[in-house]
Formats: C-alpha cells, sequence, structure tokens
C-alpha cells in the first residue's frame, strides 16, 4: 500500500525573495507535517487555472484555513471588516462540490469548514464579536495568522453531540485552539455536531450523506493534537490501496 495522497488547498501572495517580489503558492508548513505526521503524502493545490480534474489524482483533500469566504456567496452584504479573496474562493467552492460529489474525504480546517457550508448552500456569520459580544474565538485584532505563535490563538471547549461521527473520534469534550471571526449560520447540507458551549458557535460539521465529510473550526495542524488527520489518512487509505 502506498501512502494516501492528500490535496492541500493553499493561496498566492507576494512574497519578496531577495531582490525580487513574486506571486508564491502559499501555505504553512503546519498543514504538510500534520499530513505527514498522519501517514499521507501532502500535495499543494494553486487556485490559479482552477479544475476539479486533480481530484481525480487523490485519495483526500483537506481545506486549509485563511482568509474570510466572500459573502457574495450566499448573496448577503460585505461587513466592513471582511476581507475576500475572490480567486481563492471560486477555486475552493468548486473543488469542495467536487469532492463532496465524488464521496472523496475531506477535511475542512478553520475556512475550510466554513467552506463547507458555503458551498452547499448554507451562510456565515461575518463578524463573530457582533454576534457573541467577545473576541475570544481569535486573537488580538491585527495578529497576523502567519506570523502567530500558539500563544496568540484562543482557546475554548468544544462539547461534541454523542450519537455524532466526530463523538468516536474526539469523545464528550475537548479544549481547542481558536483563530477566526466569521462562523456558520447556516451549515447547508452538513449537520453541526460540535459547538462551543459558551456562546453555541458551531465548532464541527459532518456530512450525514459521505464516507468522511467532517469540518473543524479549529486549528489542528498548530497543534499535537491529530486526530482529525488521522482518520482522514484513515479514510484515504482505501483509495491508496493498489490491486496486487
Amino acid at each position: 500500500m502506498r501512502r494516501p495522497l492528500i490535496g492541500l488547498t493553499s493561496y498566492a501572495q507576494h512574497v519578496q525573495y531577495g531582490r525580487n517580489d513574486l506571486m508564491a503558492a502559499m501555505l504553512p508548513m503546519t498543514y504538510v507535517r500534520a499530513v505527514h505526521a498522519a501517514g499521507g503524502r501532502a500535495v499543494l493545490i494553486t487556485p490559479d487555472d482552477p479544475g476539479t480534474d486533480v481530484l481525480e489524482s487523490l485519495d483526500g483533500i483537506v481545506f486549509t484555513g485563511g482568509g474570510d469566504v466572500d459573502p457574495a456567496a450566499w448573496k448577503a452584504e460585505r461587513h466592513p471588516a471582511t476581507e475576500v479573496d475572490e480567486v481563492r474562493d471560486a477555486a475552493e467552492l468548486m473543488l469542495m462540490r467536487a469532492a463532496l460529489e465524488l464521496d472523496l474525504p475531506v477535511l475542512g480546517v478553520c475556512r475550510g469548514m466554513q467552506v463547507m457550508a458555503v458551498a452547499t448552500g448554507g451562510s456565515l456569520h461575518q463578524h463573530l464579536p457582533d454576534l457573541v459580544g467577545h473576541e475570544r474565538h481569535r486573537a488580538s485584532e491585527g495578529t497576523d495568522p502567519l506570523a502567530a505563535n500558539a500563544s496568540d490563538y484562543g482557546r475554548h471547549d468544544v462539547v461534541v453531540d454523542e450519537n455524532s461521527k466526530a463523538h468516536q473520534l474526539f469523545g464528550r469534550t475537548l479544549t481547542v485552539n481558536s483563530f477566526h471571526h466569521q462562523a456558520v449560520a447556516d451549515p447547508g447540507e452538513f449537520v453541526p455536531v460540535g459547538w462551543c458551549p459558551d456562546d453555541r458557535v458551531v465548532e464541527i460539521l459532518e456530512h450525514p450523506g459521505r464516507t468522511f465529510a467532517l469540518g473543524v473550526q479549529w486549528h489542528p495542524e498548530r497543534t499535537t493534537d491529530l486526530r482529525s488527520f488521522t482518520a482522514l489518512t484513515e479514510a484515504a487509505s482505501v483509495g491508496a490501496i493498489i490491486p496486487a
């Protein structure tokens, strides 16, 4: 059996290499290391020249964290605090719908979980402080998530539905890190199965009609708790078996 091939969505960003100002495909290496630690082989998927054909070569896919999802996707006006990447949104919404249609094992991390909801007809709260009245779901204002340390993230508990697949994976409660200001309002085709007990913000989604489609609102790739990545890799391993 070969190691399952796991796609990781990424984003484009201007970077400085010496005297060169370049547009580069970007993703923190924490995602790559998490996939490899869980037994998979990571492959970067860039948002340029989008197409669903890349899914034909993958055994699973991670929709990674990052910036806000454009509220135009659910026909809402943009909040002043919302910053969008239209190119990334278009590519990932298309890939998410196709991956679910193929029943490819899918893990959504933070923004990735929000993409799950929006891609299947759901919607988001654009700015959590307006809804819950506090900032505890993210780091202090102005902190760059790429430059943030573990101590910069918020921390809170998550309570998991005892009748869910996620309960088999995480148990009844867990403590997670947190760095987001959008959150799931309408989960679309997904089912909320985990919440922050303090304010009922949705923290876990799963799809009842797919073999493995799990969304988590926190950042497990920045912790030592890689159960979500391991579960994805195990589900993807079915497709990685090479017939004799």
